[in-house]
């Protein structure tokens, strides 16, 4: 019997099949973990000399920077909203907002790997949307790849994918998420 003949038999195309469904079943089971988030333990804080004390967003240079004291503690690239130039305005316009805002909460359970909660709408913000009859948006967070999409890694940054967030992977999501505390003022510039 030749080696083709062998790699044709019934026998080998069993062991294939056996050895892809396989495959499969471990894929889709790291992509449930992932989704449901099992694993996920959130990083506990630093001490208070290696946290931020201020949080730079750079829409134009698709860049994140945390601060302490004026000294850069770490840089991170990022993706903003699928339509990122501008103010934003109303919900929905894909837009990532500027300004100064700080962050309001920490949420360890998001849908998205961690995320951090920007105060955005300001009240002069809420009340202009209003005086167009619009809804400001709101949710506008710092956070990692969305629960099931970790397997994206750095190739999230190739196109703006949020809905006006501030998107980095997972690894930066939990290295900011123990340097900033709740309150921390972030600014975005375009």
């Amino acid at each position: 019997m030749t080696a083709a003949d062998r790699v044709n038999s019934p026998r080998w195309r069993r062991r294939i099949a056996s050895a892809a469904a396989i495959v499969v079943l471990v894929l889709v089971a790291l992509v449930v973990v992932d989704q449901r988030q099992w694993l996920r333990v959130a990083p506990p804080l630093v001490p208070e000399p290696d946290r931020a004390d201020r949080i730079l967003v750079e829409k134009a240079a698709r860049r994140l920077t945390l601060l302490r004291d004026g000294r850069v503690l770490a840089t991170y690239p990022v993706s903003l909203g699928f339509s990122p130039q501008g103010q934003k305005f109303r919900a929905g316009d894909g837009r990532t907002p500027e300004g100064t805002y700080a962050i309001a909460y920490r949420n360890p359970r998001s849908v998205a790997h961690l995320s951090l909660k920007v105060s955005y709408p300001t009240p002069d913000q809420a009340l202009r949307a209003a005086t167009q009859g619009r809804a400001p948006g709101g949710d506008i967070m710092i956070h990692g790849l969305f629960n099931g999409l970790s397997w994206l890694g750095s190739l999230h940054r190739l196109v703006d994918w949020t809905n006006g967030c501030v998107g980095v992977t997972n690894a930066e999501m939990e290295a900011i998420y123990a340097r900033v505390d709740t309150g921390t003022p972030i600014e975005i510039r375009p």
